[in-house]
């Protein structure tokens, strides 16, 4: 008897679990991934992933204009087959059946091949012209309070937990695009979106312990509001970086329940927990037991570290990759956990990448204090070990770590402001320092306003910084109004609910209205500034000049033939009186600038006095 299962895009939409198997469950099917492909890729030997009761014994037949069927895998697991086709550029969109014979029966298998998308509003990229506004989904907006807790995910809305799911969602975010393109900000990287359904306990609000990596969580939204949110901010000029894991996975990932093979996830009995020394992979004098510690060991043992050396899993997490970009059209990706995957796949993962999407972009989360460790992670470096990531950029925590404590340390020969000093002094060491994504803190990391103890000063300065020095600026949400909280034992801390976000909130941030005054006082001083940043190309294509901080004052360019930009910091809680004949280099032929945030001309360069705990930013003019 012979039955077909037409898979249609409705039911590929919005299908709980791998969508579009209602009827293939019948069947014995379980999951089909990717859940769909395009035709036109440059990635067209397309692996596909078939998961169900007894599987490999089916006999297979895919016959389809232009595509060739290379070969069938199996592995020790019988639920399990791999599928390689070849979708050559003759191949036109359709419905591709995939023919299973087994008992004597017949199952047909409409797998999508569909038109692919292109416009040069999709894959932009983003660069050193961009103002990155990082959100966590869970704790920025809940715009749609129906989807806070989910018939079948485990665990359920509770504002009153910390680290508990507080329901924001995709809608939240849609709803306040404005907001963020008005503060001035050019792309949004929003923490990681697709199903985390692990038990309460785990508390994975925050999105990096995946248990399906080809759907959004339910309680975010559905993969089809993801791509409405890309297109939303695409018209309004705004870019989308999405978060990604290549590392580890959910411990309630399904995989967890029958995993392809032995090898798919690395032996937590064998490696435990990663011991996360980054420094292994790059120490020439590196014993291989550590380096295994660190490659293979969990993150943490709620989250199953993956096994890139496995060929087949390998193409199954570069498919998945490609398939999120195509499908969504985002601009970038920011890797979690860099570092932490075998090294040599991720060098493969970045070129299947860039090969498909040449003007797309990638920052990689390398988490260490010192620059030369993280310098080994950026693209076109020669290492004694001949290693080369082709990664774009970085996360730069070494400047953010020198930016704190260039706050927070009194001024001395290797202390407080001589640390950005120092960490930018060392620029020699990355392939291109200006590609780095530069930041005060982030979703793992103490608020800064937190570590200054609300000095609305000091922030001022640290926002100036990070928002004229070199590199893409990333602002964390809540930065803009200065908030101020610490991880004080958890992370729930810094990733506090943004007021205004949830029906019922009596302080909303989004509208001047709803902010305090000094919530505004930094708001517009952060939106004046990011906004001249915007306008001013220097800042994303000039170049850097820093002189020798003295006497707890410390003074750097930005220029190019078209303009020059000088910026003082004054970290002194005293008024200094500046002489700036040691600029000369930089200032010869000016006579005059404009003082960018109080909008006066001063006209005498020769002395500058600038007001305790002050940063100026200076626009030189003849």
């Amino acid at each position: 008897m012979k039955h077909r299962v037409r898979i249609l895009l409705l039911l590929f939409v919005v299908t709980v679990g791998s969508p579009g198997l209602i009827w293939a469950q019948n069947f014995g099917i379980n999951h089909v991934e990717p859940l769909c492909w395009w035709t036109g890729m440059k990635h067209h030997n397309l692996q596909i992933m078939i998961h169900g009761k007894d599987i490999s014994n089916a006999n297979i037949n895919v016959t389809y204009p232009g595509v060739k069927f290379e070969r069938k895998v199996t592995v020790s697991n019988p639920d399990y087959l791999f599928l390689y086709v070849n979708i050559t550029k003759n191949a036109k969109p359709g419905e591709m059946p995939i023919v299973f014979t087994k008992n004597g029966k017949k199952y047909t298998y409409e797998y999508q091949l569909r038109k692919r998308k292109s416009g040069k509003e999709r894959f932009q990229g983003f660069n050193s012209s961009d103002i990155i506004y990082l959100l966590m989904p869970d704790r920025f907006a809940d715009g749609d309070t129906s989807n806070d807790t989910v018939k079948g995910l485990l665990e359920k809305k509770d504002m009153s937990i910390p680290m508990g799911r507080h329901g924001g969602d995709i809608k939240g975010i849609e709803e306040h695009l404005n907001y963020i393109k008005n503060l001035g900000a050019t792309a949004i990287w929003i923490n990681p979106l697709v199903e985390n359904n692990m038990p309460p306990t785990y508390h994975s609000y925050h999105g990096y312990a995946a248990t399906n990596l080809y759907k959004i969580d339910p309680r975010f939204g559905t993969n089809q509001d993801y791509a409405n949110l890309v297109n939303e901010a695409h018209k309004k000029g705004l870019k989308i970086i999405m978060d990604m894991v290549m590392n580890h996975i959910g411990s309630n990932h399904w995989w967890m329940k029958d995993l392809p093979t032995k090898n798919w996830v690395h032996s937590y009995k064998k490696y435990g927990q990663s011991d996360y020394r980054i420094s292994t992979s790059s120490d020439p004098y590196a014993s291989q037991y550590d380096k295994d510690k660190m490659e293979k060991g969990w993150f943490v043992k709620a989250m199953p570290d993956l096994n890139q050396s496995n060929p087949l899993e390998a193409d199954y997490l570069i498919q998945n990759t490609l398939w999120w970009i195509q499908y969504s059209g985002i601009d970038g990706i920011r890797m979690d956990t860099y570092p932490y995957p075998n090294k040599k796949f991720m060098v493969k993962w970045v070129e299947a990448v860039k090969r498909q999407y040449p003007h797309f972009n990638i920052v990689g989360e390398v988490s260490v204090h010192d620059v030369g460790i993280a310098s080994y992670w950026q693209e076109n470096k020669h290492h004694r070990d001949g290693f080369n990531s082709h990664l774009p950029s970085i996360t730069d925590y070494p400047l953010k770590y020198a930016i704190v404590d260039a706050f927070t340390q009194p001024f001395g020969w290797n202390t407080g402001v001589m640390r950005i000093y120092y960490t930018l002094a060392q620029d020699f060491l990355y392939s291109n320092p200006y590609e780095n994504v530069i930041f005060f803190d982030n979703h793992d990391t103490n608020r800064f306003g937190g570590l200054i103890h609300k000095d609305k000063d000091y922030f001022k300065m640290g926002m100036t910084f990070l928002l004229t020095t070199r590199g893409i600026p990333q602002i964390y949400y809540g930065d803009e109004i200065m908030r101020s909280s610490m991880k004080n034992g958890n992370d729930g801390n810094v990733r506090r609910d943004f007021p205004g976000g949830w029906p019922g909130d009596t302080h909303n941030a989004f509208t001047k209205a709803g902010r305090t005054p000094l919530q505004n006082e930094i708001f517009d001083y952060t939106r004046k500034l990011m906004h001249y940043r915007d306008n001013h190309p220097v800042f994303a294509t000039g170049h850097l000049m820093q002189f020798l901080p003295e006497n707890d004052v410390y003074v750097y360019f930005r220029y190019n033939k078209k303009k020059t930009i000088m910026v003082v910091m004054n970290f002194n809680k005293k008024e200094y009186n500046l002489k700036t004949a040691r600029f000369a280099e930089r200032m010869h032929g000016f006579t005059k600038a404009l003082n960018v945030m109080s909008g006066k001309t001063l006209s005498n360069l020769q002395t500058l006095s600038i007001p305790q705990k002050t940063a100026w930013v200076l626009q030189l003019e003849k």
